[in-house]
């Protein structure tokens, strides 16, 4: 199949879809208009459980192994939250004033910001900064990690990128599925991908 091709899709709960993330067997997506974070049979699309977001912007997901990490544009927090009960486990500051991306490396986590268009490398444990190097374009999105590199949503190219994560340089990009690209998420062969325009999440291929 060709890099970016749809493989599938299927409606996302509801119809602000943002935040995406893939915890090994499962989907966990937040949306901006319930203010929930559900999380997604992958073959179905059913959900299986939802809970209340711990702001009024939710933004992007990420998977720890254990917990789910998200981001709020209202707040400009950083949240880990209990995947089971929905509780806040603790929270500090983002970088920036406009919150958007997040994705998990194994030790750190990883985000981006539309006000300053940077994609920031972060201590999970204290939320400092270790690095930080310039989005591909102008409206950073979401983030998500495929073991090596990082893949990035762009709303004003509409592109989708793969970038190396130590110098920050584009790999590859393809064109996104439509208009409003959010959401990103790795499993382990193929990205998960949430558009605002079309309330869809795709499986993409990208080999």
């Amino acid at each position: 199949m060709v890099v970016g091709a749809v493989i599938k899709s299927f409606a996302s709960p509801n119809i602000v879809p943002r935040g995406l993330a893939w915890d090994g067997k499962t989907l966990w997506n937040s949306d901006g208009n319930t203010l929930r974070i559900y999380q997604i049979n992958p073959v179905t699309g059913a959900v299986i459980k939802s809970f209340a977001s711990p702001s009024t912007n939710p933004q992007d997901l990420a998977w720890d192994g254990k917990t789910l990490w998200h981001c709020d544009a209202n707040t400009d927090l950083i949240y880990q939250i209990n995947p089971v009960t929905g509780a806040v486990i603790k929270s500090f500051a983002s970088p920036s004033t406009e919150p958007r991306g997040l994705t998990w490396d194994g030790v750190t986590l990883w985000h981006c910001d539309a006000n300053t268009d940077l994609i920031y490398q972060i201590n999970p444990v204290t939320g400092a900064v270790i690095k930080s190097f310039a989005s591909p374009s102008t409206l950073p999105k979401c983030l998500t990690w495929d073991g090596v590199t990082l893949w990035h949503s762009d709303g004003n190219t509409l592109r989708i990128y793969q970038i190396n994560p130590v110098t920050g340089a584009v790999i590859r990009f393809f064109a996104s599925p439509s208009t409003l690209p959010m959401g990103l998420a790795w499993d382990g062969k193929t990205l998960w991908h949430c558009d605002m325009n079309t309330d869809l999440i795709y499986q993409l291929e990208t080999h």
